[in-house]
């Protein structure tokens, strides 16, 4: 089973001068909810159940997809109050069954080859393998360093980082036990408190793609994705 968890639980606070009725997941893009577009990539890859990790409006997910999308079945992992993405992260994999998961953001579509990500997960034998994307502006999301072998080496963070480099593209492959030692319903940060503390100790790894990207979260590049999808679908 190919299983994956996205993360659609926020509230979309940038975007919400455009998007205000319904979660940013599921912002329209030409008449589809943004969720469409992901659980389409996925499928495309083999994947066959999806975990939708829940919280601000997550009625309105839960009454448009129900338990299925096309050939995808999807279970949903509620966050009754805020955990942050570390403790959204662990309440939904409780409900996947395989050793390796893949994460995505539920605000961002990027392209990439997930067999390959697979392939370079077990090559490097890692709990956490990243995949970055090259951008000519990193000061927007902060950058990822590595060594000549993929290794992580350092996270910059939004504030020092400018110019052209790697950002986290927002998808993971990662081993339920990075979790292990916490608690469901505890709240923490998955970036701040499993990558950024933990990556001098345990090797994690990154691999880099220049699929298509795109990122949501501000009317800009929502706009932008108005245009794009219908060539990208």
């Amino acid at each position: 089973m190919n299983e994956a968890i996205v993360l659609a639980g926020g509230r979309g606070t940038r975007l919400q001068s455009v998007v205000s009725d319904v979660p940013k997941p599921m912002a329209p893009i030409n008449g589809r909810p943004f969720l469409c577009y992901l659980f389409d990539m996925l499928l495309s890859h083999g994947y066959n159940h999806v975990v939708l990790s829940t919280g601000y409006m997550h009625e309105v997910i839960e009454q448009y997809f129900g338990d299925r999308y096309r050939d995808l079945a999807i279970s949903y992992a509620r966050e009754l109050s805020p955990l942050g993405t570390g403790g959204g992260l662990l309440n939904a994999i409780q409900h996947c069954h395989t050793d390796a998961v893949t994460v995505l953001n539920g605000d961002t579509l990027f392209h990439i080859d997930f067999e390959a990500l697979h392939r370079f997960h077990q090559m490097h034998n890692t709990p956490l393998s990243i995949v970055l994307r090259h951008v000519d502006d990193t000061s927007r999301y902060g950058s990822v360093l590595t060594d000549a072998d993929g290794r992580i080496t350092s996270f910059v963070e939004k504030a020092d980082s400018q110019g052209a480099g790697y950002i986290n593209g927002g998808i993971y492959l990662l081993s339920p036990t990075l979790f292990d030692g916490r608690t469901v319903g505890d709240v923490f940060s998955f970036e701040r408190d499993i990558m950024q503390s933990q990556y001098a100790q345990t090797p994690f790894y990154a691999m880099a793609s220049d699929g298509y990207f795109i990122d949501i979260g501000i009317p800009e590049d929502y706009a932008r994705a108005q245009r794009e999808f219908p060539a990208i679908k």
